[in-house]
């Protein structure tokens, strides 16, 4: 899926939302486990719940990588029941070099047909640029995350002063364009959004951190958005643990909706 593509998306649907599936098995509901696939029921039942109030889908790999082989199966149905309509991101956080890299590339965009992976750039440009060059498909890029340890690396200043996380984005850059790299940049850090646009104007940002993290989709529309929006939310939990019994589906879908509806208001606002 390119640029444009998603751009088109987000104004049809007038919403710019991501949902991410981390289905932990532990949390869903306990009816369901009597299926032959809890997960990928689960997942199934929030993707026909949601799929007209988002433009994304982000499953956590660890979710179905903990379940060994099931797992895997899990996912891999659930990326192919997503509608080719929606911008799939596999949340894998890869981040090695050569072949290996090479490999996690090809599993991801090729076997499962994910559109985006993201990845870790700690190792350098070696570590990012086997995700590279598969039309259509993206590398999302670790820039300034949302967990309280971010502060640990990200925002030490390096030789000319700047944060180690905007030397991040300026090098990848010089590596890709807007049209097969994003960055991930959380939600918990509101006051860095108007600095992170300014370095990246035609780059699409992934945000988590929204609702669970304390994020603030108004803060981060605000200051994130370039003009065309160039934002993709991510909520999790909020979403698609609403609740756990058999309405589980259109609770999800009610807390979907409030997010869309505040999201239509801020894409009218500030674009």
């Amino acid at each position: 899926m390119n640029r444009e593509e998603i751009y088109d998306y987000i104004r049809r649907r007038q919403s710019y939302l991501c949902i991410g599936l981390d289905t932990d098995i532990a949390r869903i509901p306990k009816y369901l486990l009597e299926q032959e696939d809890p997960i990928f029921e689960f997942n199934k039942q929030i993707i026909d719940a949601t799929h007209d109030l988002c433009v994304a889908y982000k499953p956590n790999l660890a979710f179905y990588e903990a379940l060994g082989a099931k797992g895997w199966q899990s996912l891999e149905k659930t990326i192919h029941y997503i509608p080719d309509t929606h911008f799939v991101i596999a949340d894998a956080k890869r981040g090695d070099i050569g072949n290996t890299s090479q490999l996690y590339a090809q599993a991801f965009f090729e076997t499962l047909n994910a559109d985006a992976v993201t990845v870790a750039p700690y190792m350098g440009e070696d570590s990012v640029r086997p995700f590279l060059g598969f039309p259509g498909k993206w590398a999302v890029l670790l820039a300034l995350t949302s967990n309280a340890g971010s502060t640990n690396f990200q925002l030490t200043r390096q030789e000319a002063g700047q944060p180690l996380y905007e030397k991040v984005m300026r090098l990848a850059m010089e590596w890709a364009t807007p049209d097969e790299l994003m960055f991930v940049v959380g939600a918990t850090h509101p006051e860095k959004f108007k600095t992170l646009r300014a370095i990246a104007p035609e780059y699409f940002f992934l945000v988590p951190g929204v609702g669970a993290q304390g994020g603030e989709l108004e803060a981060v529309s605000r200051s994130g958005m370039n003009a065309q929006c160039g934002l993709l939310v991510n909520v999790s939990r909020n979403i698609i643990f609403a609740a756990d019994g058999h309405d589980f589906a259109v609770q999800a879908r009610r807390a979907a909706l409030a997010i869309q509806q505040k999201m239509a208001e801020l894409l009218q606002k500030y674009l």
